[in-house]
């Protein structure tokens, strides 16, 4: 069985504050994006992985699809299975393409091996997996608090609209990206702004990492900045970073603008 995980951008990102347990409290807006990685798993005489496409640093039991599997096999009886992950999602670019991958082998080994779990409990199964991980099997905009897995829906649309996606090579761990911000809580609701329209957005919805992570990485600032010059609506940088994206009223073709860096455009 063959499925498409998607990858999401956040849609602001606010850090409320420094948790007993040192993660962090925050709020979001996690949005799916129709740029994929293709996943198949099939039965087989023994335990497989096998990937292509974009090269992870993450192999064999460190993969998330693979880590995922086992997590499930400790609660429930699954035969050996083949798994082929096609990456087309870039690694470390806050796209979440790690964990949707990962929500996407519960999904299908719950299907393929007609486990009976609800969808609930795949939700808490996706938790222990990663902040982000619940968001897939939901896959509609969800409003994202805690460390990111009390999710509950919220009535925003992009539909019509066009995203270009924008991503240097630059690695940045999401450890590192929270040691340079000071948590606060927010003057504006997510939710309140994003109501508001995206013709509202540019300077109220804000990423709190942004500040920190274009001081060390002006690079991306350029990004960024490149985009209000060729009149995007909306332009922000996805979770930790390093993916800038742009949101556009009508298409635009920006590839040689941004040549050598990884370029995604598309309707949303």
């Amino acid at each position: 069985m063959v499925v498409f995980p998607p990858c999401k951008i956040n849609l602001g990102l606010n850090i409320i504050s420094k948790r007993p347990d040192g993660f962090h409290n925050i709020e979001t807006c996690f949005y799916p994006v129709p740029l994929t990685d293709i996943l198949e798993i099939i039965p087989a005489p023994e335990f497989s992985f096998s990937q292509t496409g974009l090269q992870l640093d993450s192999q064999g039991s460190d993969n998330l699809c693979v880590r995922a599997y086992q997590l499930l096999g400790r609660d429930y009886v699954i035969p050996p299975v083949a798994m082929h992950l096609h990456k087309i999602i870039p690694a470390g670019a806050g796209l979440g393409g790690g964990s949707s991958d990962a929500a996407y082998v519960l999904r299908l080994l719950n299907e393929i091996f007609e486990l009976g779990i609800s969808n609930a409990t795949l939700l808490q199964y996706a938790a222990r997996l990663g902040s982000d991980c619940a968001f897939f099997l939901h896959n509609s905009p969800m409003l994202g608090k805690g460390k990111g897995e009390i999710l509950t829906p919220i009535s925003v649309t992009l539909k019509g609209f066009y995203l270009v996606l924008v991503k240097p090579d630059i690695h940045i761990a999401t450890a590192d990206a929270y040691r340079g911000v000071t948590p606060h809580p927010p003057a504006e609701s997510i939710s309140e702004v994003l109501q508001a329209g995206i013709r509202s957005w540019r300077g109220r919805l804000l990423n709190d990492f942004e500040e920190s992570v274009f001081r060390n990485y002006p690079e991306l600032k350029k990004i960024k900045d490149k985009f209000y010059q060729q009149g995007v609506l909306y332009a922000g940088m996805s979770g930790s970073g390093s993916t800038v994206y742009g949101i556009f009223e009508k298409p635009v073709n920006l590839a040689a603008a941004f040549d050598g860096y990884f370029y995604w455009s598309g309707l949303l």
